[in-house]
């Protein structure tokens, strides 16, 4: 309970003002005149003026309300190293137990700084601010930090912390550990494919000087060079760029004797390789429907660079007009089918037949090209099962089926089941249907001895589209040539774009279309496992985290042809999977993540602020069994720290939650109170 009074004035305050002043003046007046009776007259002026002020006598009822401090656990992956893990938790119980000792204590335990691969480093001021986010400042008592002091999002000042409380900081681990580790200085996000980069590193030792390491350097897990380097050392490596997608670059040193972990003695960098103008040739051996349809798609590609070729004039249709009369230009065989045929990454021959133009012996080069690492595309049409086809050439040995004859029939193209599986014609606009959204086709031509299965079929399940691999190289071979109906929306058209886009880019070694393939990706905070193939079961995956933890992960099948897996990404840095024959590599993180850039313990870092809040740091584990300091209340100081002791504030808030009011003056006691004062008055006047 707690009493008081009140006043809800009869009259507008100056007036009471005004009255006060008046009473002082006949008070002075009647005391300097020495007049009989003029104590009581002023008195009666005096309750007659408290009367119209309105007094009440007032009654709260005040229920107090309880301190708050906050406790945040570091659950960051730098709290794995060591003992750290076990000092944490017995801090914990410990100190939450001796705080809920504390009559008017409430407390609140949070974690903070758990690895999700999206915050580079350890947060816990963000955790404190969240946990008393509904607490007014004025019932915050404090707030207890447990962790190993390498926290990244220190406020500048006490000020900015939010509340008026101590701040203490209970430091995880020893004084005297050494740990060594590899920080990237520079390294680049993308590389042009073919070409070298650079990556600056440098090799960082704390808690000893003067050691040198083994450093190791691997892309993509193969080992690319080896070499001694100083503690401190910057050093800089050159690596190629072999294919398109991230090239995973791994930088590792050996182990430093007794150090914390070996964690971030290794550093990853993910170069993702961008081609640099990938060149087609397209070759048409006359001018039809189709071939616009295969330049407007090639030109509407920025990584492409096309140079395309149309025969206008072959040998047969010579009429004896002289050349520098003719406004066509000379088809340069030579220069590209000898010269610079290992320049272009794919040749298309759409309905090109033997003219007399190419002489045997290039395409000889062609197939030699193919086998080498190149690709070529044949957009066939009757003149594929004509004399004049270049089946019948030295391509017959790399192409992929064999020609029998033409069908002149309308039909509905088809995904095979292999197709249904195959990353270039899975999941195609409309192919889900059946028949498929697409419309008709009315040329096929018919093949024999396919090397592989179809992925698009004709009529009577007749091959329509042929992939294969001969050599280093890629081959693919489209048995009909109105792919352009397609494109001009006859009957709705289909999906010629994403076809021909997709059967070019598999064509190019485009690694997300890849038959076979293991892929890691992170999506939120879940590692994601996918296994693209073409096989009706798949194996295994084990998959290794950044400390070295091994699991084996059992696939579910999703799409056709895809099978994935999902587990929790709950460590920073590189992530590797296996089925066996497959290996996948993927950096969750930053490439440089704060939480390994310095694991050692530290009092330092947290110590400025928080003895600026009046609060601590105190190491909890030097000797290796907990050593907790005892937890005090406080009430009225600046200071939340001594020798053996921390701090908490304690407050005096409290919530009302009833009052009674007693006026003064109401009803009779008013009454008699006034008619006093005047009969006072008129029997000291009456003598």
């Amino acid at each position: 309970m707690q009493y008081g009074i009140a006043f809800a004035p009869l009259v507008p305050t100056m007036v009471l003002w005004i009255g006060i002043a008046a009473i002082v003046v006949i008070a002075a007046i009647l005391m300097l005149t020495r007049s009989r009776g003029a104590a009581i007259r002023v008195a009666a002026l005096a309750l007659i003026l408290l009367a119209l002020a309105n007094p009440s006598f007032t009654r709260e009822e005040r229920e107090p309300l309880s301190s708050v401090v906050a406790v945040v656990v570091d659950k960051s992956p730098s709290q794995n190293f060591g003992e750290r893990t076990r000092e944490t938790e017995q801090a914990r119980e410990a100190l939450v137990a001796r705080l809920k000792d504390i009559k008017g204590l409430e407390v609140r335990v949070v974690e903070a700084g758990q690895a999700d691969g999206e915050t580079d480093g350890t947060k816990l001021f963000s955790a404190v601010t969240s946990a008393l986010s509904d607490v007014p400042t004025d019932r915050v008592a404090g707030a207890f930090l447990i962790t190993d002091g390498r926290v990244h999002d220190i406020p500048a000042n006490a000020a900015a912390i939010g509340f008026s409380a101590p701040v203490h900081a209970l430091i995880t681990g020893r004084s005297n550990e050494r740990d060594r580790r590899v920080a990237i200085v520079a390294a680049p996000r993308f590389g042009i494919v073919g070409q070298t980069q650079t990556i600056t590193y440098r090799l960082d030792d704390q808690g000893v000087t003067g050691d040198s390491a083994r450093v190791v350097v691997r892309r993509d897990g193969d080992v690319l060079s080896e070499r001694a380097v100083r503690s401190g050392e910057q050093v800089s490596v050159t690596i190629e760029i072999p294919h398109a997608g991230p090239n995973i670059v791994e930088i590792e040193a050996s182990k430093l004797d007794g150090e914390l972990t070996p964690v971030n003695n290794r550093a990853v960098v993910s170069i993702d390789g961008v081609r640099d103008k990938l060149r087609v040739l397209l070759v048409s051996g006359e001018p039809h429907s189709g071939e616009r349809t295969w330049r407007n798609l090639l030109k509407s590609d920025a990584s492409v660079d096309l140079v395309p070729f149309t025969i206008l004039r072959p040998p047969e249709k010579q009429d004896g007009t002289p050349i520098n009369e003719l406004s066509l230009i000379a088809f340069p065989t030579r220069e590209l089918f000898q010269q610079k045929i290992n320049e272009f990454q794919l040749i298309i021959f759409d309905r090109y037949a033997r003219q007399g133009v190419l002489p045997i012996s290039y395409f000889d080069n062609i197939a030699r090209y193919v086998r080498n690492g190149g690709a070529v595309l044949v957009s066939a049409g009757p003149d594929y099962a004509s004399q004049t086809s270049i089946w019948r050439t030295p391509l017959d040995s790399i192409l992929p089926a064999e020609p029998v004859g033409v069908s002149e029939q309308a039909f509905t193209a088809r995904l095979t089941n292999i197709g249904k599986r195959h990353p270039v014609t899975r999941g195609l606009e409309g192919s889900s249907s059946e028949p498929p959204h697409w419309s008709r086709f009315f040329r096929l031509i018919d093949t024999r001895n396919p090397v592989n299965p179809p992925i698009m079929e004709g009529a009577d399940g007749k091959p329509l589209l042929l992939l294969s691999r001969q050599g280093e190289g890629r081959v693919a071979l489209l048995l009909s040539d109105h792919i352009w109906l397609w494109a001009r929306g006859y009957e709705g058209g289909g999906p010629h774009l994403d076809l021909l886009r997709r059967t070019s880019h598999w064509l190019m070694k485009q690694p997300d279309l890849d038959e076979e393939a293991l892929r890691l990706k992170v999506e939120g905070r879940d590692l994601v496992v996918l296994r693209q193939t073409m096989a009706d079961t798949v194996q295994p995956v084990t998959v290794t985290s950044p400390s070295g933890t091994t699991r084996q992960v059992t696939l579910t099948a999703g799409d056709p042809g895809e099978w994935r897996a999902a587990l929790s990404a709950d460590e920073l840095g590189l992530w590797q999977a296996t089925d066996g024959s497959l290996k996948a590599l993927i950096n969750v993180g930053p490439i440089n993540p704060k939480e390994f850039a310095e694991v050692t313990s530290t009092t330092e870092a947290l110590r400025p602020l928080a003895q600026a809040t009046g609060g601590d740091t105190r190491r909890i584990a030097d000797s290796g069994s907990i050593d907790l300091p005892r937890v005090l209340p406080v009430r009225a100081s600046t200071v939340f720290r001594g020798e053996g002791w921390l701090g908490v504030k304690m407050r005096d808030a409290s919530v009302v939650r009833g009052i009674g009011v007693l006026p003064v003056f109401a009803g009779l006691i008013g009454l008699l109170l006034l008619l006093g004062a005047f009969a006072s008055t008129w029997l000291r006047e009456g003598r």
